[in-house]
């Protein structure tokens, strides 16, 4: 990670790339475990922290968000989903299908954000020459 304000956006960029990626793979783990009696779906929450951090001001720019953001704060949680409400008799809250799709929609977000990452890393390059 960058010391420099300037990257600061790179960072949060960054920030949500581990978070995405921390996310795939506890997917990963609820589906290697769809078939083991009283197992309960985990997930990672990264959103709602990130939301807070850039606050809610629609009369902010992103750039003025960004600077003020604590890096240290922005780190996916894992959770344990608690849901009374069960696929099987044996308490395992798996969803298979489900888990297929936020797989699916999660490894689009993690490349988008690499994309995007590739893409401010370019414009710094650009600058450059």
């Amino acid at each position: 990670m960058f010391n420099s304000d300037a990257f600061n956006y790179i960072n949060v960029l960054n920030k949500a790339a581990d978070a995405s990626w921390m996310r795939e793979q506890v997917i990963v783990n609820n589906l290697a475990n769809s078939d083991t009696p009283g197992y309960k779906r985990m997930d990672v929450e990264f959103d709602s922290i990130l939301k807070a951090e850039l606050g809610d001001s629609k009369y902010t720019s992103l750039d003025h968000k960004v600077a003020g953001v604590h890096m240290s704060h922005l780190q996916g949680k894992t959770y344990l989903d608690h849901s009374a409400f069960s696929y099987r008799l044996d308490g395992n809250n798996v969803d298979p299908d489900s888990e297929n799709v936020e797989l699916a929609s999660e490894t689009l977000k993690y490349l988008g954000l690499t994309d995007s990452i590739s893409q401010e890393i370019a414009r710094y390059k650009m600058v450059l020459k």
